[in-house]
Formats: structure tokens, C-alpha cells, sequence
């Protein structure tokens, strides 16, 4: 495979190509379609896939149209949007950081979500559109508070993950503090919602993550090179002219409502953004950010986790949480050894 070369436009806007990391977001879409395609054809009344993508261009049955596009196509839609958004945050906060630990479901911005949505459960008793909201706002006060307890002429990597870790500590407190205070129903929704699932999702889940998505993934890519030189350090960042803190704040922000939207929609779904930024990372090959094949990578992750949950175990359905909290605590543990072997931890 060729290295990554600098492609100069008619305009002198200097581009940079890197074939490889091309094929493997293309694969990985590639692979993200076919987990689509298998999902939407996996349940109580099965569908070949041949069948599925003949639904999804207008020619199945009324039965196979009513399943496809009304129940299940909804469910893929969240999973791969949710997924997504997940590993692209994972993605902003590591670079900013520089660490692989990096991630915002380990540096507190998803339990920031979750003490939102149980403080609108528990001491509200609200619907599902006020649990939505109370993720989004538990998740943006959290980024905030870190933001401003992190800075300190700057906000230096390591400083960010250990003060991301301490309030995460507290804010996990604060959760169990808050399903002890809640009586049965509400123990009973706010333990479930706190699993992660993409059951029952809908096309009501659909539009205001795609509206997000859409809205937050320009500013994020627009901002790519300077992410590229903040792994490198401010010093050096600013020496390349840079705008450090004006390209830190836009992508803490965007990351921090990546994150709670995912959150608001699905649940706290554990370890998709610590992990598919890195596996994105080590399949390109190439340093930086990769934020485009880690988006991917997310999405499919998510769809094929999905998957396992809905068909490995028999008629019992598993949250989708579960399966990515045992895949994704087997993936921390090897991280952490590979860090120390290589000194860096």
C-alpha cells in the first residue's frame, strides 16, 4: 500500500491522501452496510438479505415493508448514528489529550450524561423527551466543569484525563446515590435505561441524531489539521500557527454533544468510543486523529455488537451495553498492558 501523499488543488489548497486509510473506511463501510443488512434481516420473523435490500428499494411485501422500514431500519439507523458519534468523540478527546485513555466515556462526560437523564428520571419523573434532554445538559455541564478545573495556562493532556477521572468518580457516586433514592418504577426504568439498548428505538430517535450529526461532523473534520498538530503538543502547535484554543474549545464542544446525543438516544453505551478510534488507528496505519475511519469503525462496531446481543444467546435478547462492556473491558485491560509494557503508563 502507498504512504499518504499531499495532493495541491488548481486553488493551492494543499490536501493530504492516504490510500491506505481510504481502502479501510471503505471496508469498513463495506462492513457497517452488511451488518445493516443482517441486523434488519435478524428477529422473531426472519428475512433473507437479498430480501432486505429488495425492501429497502421499494420492491418487498407489505409485510416485509411494514418490518423493514417501520421497526427495524429505525433501530439500525440509531445503532449506526449512535455508534458513530460515540467513536468520533472517543476520537476528538484522545487527540486532545494524547492519550488513549483518552475517552469521554472514562473522563466522565458519559456519566455526566447518565446523572442527567437519572436526575430527570428519579426526581421529576419525566418522559422519555425530558430524559433525552437532562443527558444532553448533565453532558454539556460536565465538559464544562472539566474544561475550566483542567485549565491552567492550557489544558495539558494528562491533566485532562486525571481531573476527568476524578469527577467521573464522583459523578458515579452521584448515579448510585440516585437509584437508592428512587423508588421501585423508577429504580426499575432508570436501571434499564442505564444498560444501553437500542430496543425499541424509532424514527423519533432518528431525525434529532441525524439533524446533530450533520450539523457537528463539518465544524469537526474543518478542524482535523489543527487536531493533527495538538498531538504534537501546544508549543509545537502554536509554532505552526495554529489557533490552539480557539480549535480545543470547538472540538471539546462538539465532542461533549456527540457524546450526550449518543447517550440521550440509547443509553450509556460503554467503551465504543475508547475503542474504535484505537482500532481505526492501528488498521490505517497512520498517525493523526483519523476521524473519519474511527467514525466508521464506530458505526460498525455498534451494528455488529448489536447483532451478537439480539442472535448469540438463544431467545434472550442482551442490551446491546452489555455486550459492549465485556468486549470493551477485555479491549481496556489489553490497552493498559500494552501502555505500561510500553512505558507509558
Amino acid at each position: 500500500m502507498k504512504s499518504a501523499k499531499a495532493i495541491r488543488t488548481p486553488g493551492g489548497l494543499s490536501l493530504r491522501f492516504d490510500p491506505r486509510s481510504a481502502v479501510v473506511v471503505l471496508l469498513l463501510a463495506v462492513a457497517a452496510a452488511a451488518a445493516g443488512v443482517v441486523l434488519i434481516g435478524s428477529g422473531d420473523f426472519p428475512i433473507a438479505p437479498g430480501e432486505v435490500i429488495a425492501t429497502l428499494l421499494g420492491n418487498g411485501t407489505p409485510a416485509q415493508e411494514f418490518i423493514v422500514q417501520d421497526l427495524r431500519l429505525p433501530r439500525v439507523l440509531v445503532g449506526l448514528l449512535v455508534g458513530a458519534s460515540l467513536a468520533l468523540s472517543g476520537a476528538i478527546f484522545q487527540s486532545i489529550s494524547r492519550n488513549p485513555l483518552g475517552s469521554p466515556d472514562v473522563i466522565g462526560f458519559g456519566q455526566g450524561a447518565t446523572v442527567g437523564a437519572l436526575s430527570v428520571i428519579v426526581l421529576f419523573n419525566g418522559g422519555a423527551l425530558a430524559v433525552a434532554g437532562g443527558a444532553i445538559v448533565g453532558g454539556l455541564v460536565t465538559g464544562v466543569a472539566v474544561y475550566l478545573l483542567a485549565w491552567k495556562r492550557g489544558v495539558h493532556g494528562y491533566r485532562l484525563v486525571l481531573v476527568g477521572v476524578g469527577v467521573a468518580a464522583m459523578l458515579t457516586a452521584a448515579i448510585h446515590f440516585l437509584v437508592t433514592k428512587a423508588n421501585l418504577v423508577e429504580a426499575t426504568q432508570a436501571t434499564l435505561w442505564m444498560t444501553g439498548s437500542l430496543d425499541g428505538r424509532d424514527w423519533a430517535q432518528v431525525w434529532p441524531l441525524l439533524a446533530v450529526f450533520v450539523v457537528l461532523v463539518p465544524p469537526v473534520l474543518v478542524h482535523a489539521r489543527p487536531l493533527r498538530m495538538l498531538e504534537m503538543g501546544d508549543d509545537a502547535a502554536y509554532a505552526l500557527g495554529a489557533p490552539v484554543e480557539r480549535t480545543r474549545v470547538v472540538l471539546m464542544g462538539s465532542g461533549v454533544l456527540l457524546m450526550a446525543v449518543a447517550t440521550a438516544a440509547a443509553g450509556p453505551i460503554a467503551f465504543v468510543a475508547l475503542s474504535a478510534p484505537q482500532l481505526a488507528r492501528r488498521l490505517t496505519r497512520s498517525p493523526g486523529p483519523n476521524l473519519t475511519a474511527a467514525t466508521v469503525m464506530g458505526g460498525a462496531l455498534l451494528l455488529v455488537a448489536d447483532w451478537i446481543a439480539t442472535t448469540a444467546f438463544g431467545d434472550r435478547e442482551l442490551p446491546v451495553g452489555v455486550v459492549t462492556g465485556v468486549l470493551g473491558g477485555g479491549y481496556l485491560l489489553w490497552l493498559l498492558v500494552t501502555e505500561r509494557k510500553a512505558g507509558r503508563i
